[in-house]
């Protein structure tokens, strides 16, 4: 087996030498050798690697993230933990949708005052409600507007 050194998992993965040193360290990844000072990786650590940074990207903390890998450093993916994940980023989707939705209104409202205008005031309204109801009724709003 033709193992990785750092230098080019780092340019395969597009991680700092540093951030898999730091990796390493904290027991995320593991080096099987080195070649003089440079660490040596097996193949498998790109997908270490791939998954690592899709866990970062949905919100879990490296310590979270070191709980998916075994002692092998195989992906022991939690699926119920990530369908929580999944719920969590569809919910904030839905703020971030209502929430766009209303700056979009505050942008172009032809009111002469926000105060003034019925869109608006609903807008308002739904930031107080309950994210599924929240959601509709920014949305309905919006549209209104259109």
């Amino acid at each position: 087996m033709k193992f990785l050194d750092i230098g080019e998992v780092a340019a395969r993965s597009g991680m700092k030498p540093s951030a898999l040193r730091y990796y390493e360290e904290t027991g995320l990844i593991s080096s099987v050798s080195r070649h003089g000072l440079r660490r040596q990786f097996p193949p498998e650590v790109l997908l270490q690697l791939k998954l690592i940074a899709m866990a970062k990207s949905a919100g879990f903390s490296l310590e979270e993230i070191a709980g998916m890998f075994g002692r092998n450093g195989m992906p022991e993916l939690p699926r119920d933990v990530f369908r929580e994940k999944a719920a969590e980023i569809d919910r904030q989707i839905h703020e971030l949708s209502a929430l766009r939705d209303t700056l979009r209104h505050v942008a172009d409202c032809r009111a002469p005052s926000h105060m003034e205008c019925p869109s608006f005031r609903r807008l308002l309204d739904a930031v107080g409600k309950p994210e599924g109801k929240r959601h509709q009724a920014g949305r309905r709003a919006y549209r209104s507007q259109l």
